[in-house]
């Protein structure tokens, strides 16, 4: 029996229905179900062939037991031991390497020092920075954001050099970013699974939450989705995620990656609406069942194979 578990949070509709939707196929020898975890042997027994990540980045207990699942032979989609490596920096750094547009990007020291550091820790940090180099780079106006975060949390817009300074004193211990600012006419929210079927989403990040799904979107430049669409599985296979939306924000026809590192991106019916939901459910199904059906990998107790 190959079963397919998910490991999920608040999320009230994407995980019931992703569980019915593998059980309802009928693929023989193939069974899903929600993951029950208590206290973890470190010699855990293989129990799932696969496993659907959408919480680990929030509770670090699940993120150990994934890692472990993967010692004894699991698929886990995403792979965790890359996901907990990550960080959005070198996201942008990669992808300007690959040809896809980003706006200009700084990586920024911690406005305060972080937890059990003082400033003797940061001897090699130049001091002090020279920001009419950094604000001439990136230009204005900007977003003030943190290097690995999500959900917009911690997210600023500044306009000129007193708007980043008053941002950039609230960082607190925070690993910052400042990224120039796009004025985009368009913009799309882009699941991307399997590292091959993508799902371009018009979005309005602007709008309040439930509303951001554009649900009457105009026609678009078919060259214009063309890129999209290529940009995001070029992304996503570099970056080796099965699951990931990447956005892109649309200045002058070109299309700038602003954020894709969203390896547990939002699939609730009720913000994505009905179209994108059925979409994603059945990819993911479909995505779970092929590789429940591959055969495990061969454990190579090495850092660098865990990471593929």
């Amino acid at each position: 029996m190959h079963r397919i578990g998910i490991i999920y949070g608040m999320e009230e509709t994407f995980p019931p229905a992703f569980v019915e939707r593998v059980n309802s196929l009928g693929v023989s020898g193939v069974t899903a179900e929600a993951v029950h975890i208590g206290a973890i042997r470190m010699d855990e027994p293989y129990r799932y062939r696969v496993i659907v990540d959408r919480i680990s980045h929030d509770i670090p207990f699940y993120r150990a037991y994934l890692k472990n699942c993967v010692l004894a032979g699991t698929t886990v989609i995403n792979n965790p031991f890359w996901w907990s490596a990550d960080d959005k920096f070198f996201n942008f750094a990669l992808a300007d390497r690959l040809g896809v547009a980003i706006p200009p990007t700084a990586l920024l020291p911690h406005k305060h020092p972080p937890p059990n550091t003082t400033g003797k820790s940061l001897r090699n940090l130049k001091f002090p920075l020279v920001w009419d180099e950094v604000f001439a780079y990136v230009g204005f106006p900007a977003f003030l954001k943190p290097f690995d975060g999500g959900g917009w949390r911690d997210v600023t817009k500044v306009d000129n050099p007193a708007d980043f300074f008053a941002a950039y004193d609230r960082s607190r211990d925070l690993c910052m970013t400042l990224q120039r600012a796009v004025d985009f006419r368009e913009y799309f929210r882009c699941y991307v699974v399997g590292q091959r079927d993508v799902r371009i989403m018009p979005y309005d990040p602007r709008a309040p939450h439930h509303e951001r799904y554009v649900r009457n979107p105009p026609e678009y430049d078919p060259g214009l989705l063309a890129r999209v669409e290529r940009d995001a599985i070029t992304l996503c296979r570099a970056l080796g995620y099965d699951l990931n939306t990447v956005e892109f924000a649309v200045e002058g026809g070109v299309p700038y990656a602003i954020d894709f590192m969203n390896p547990a991106p939002d699939a609730e019916t009720t913000s994505v609406g009905p179209d994108n939901f059925e979409w994603i459910v059945q990819k993911m199904a479909d995505l779970a069942i092929e590789r429940a059906k591959q055969p495990p990998p061969v454990n190579r107790y090495r850092w660098d194979a865990l990471l593929t």
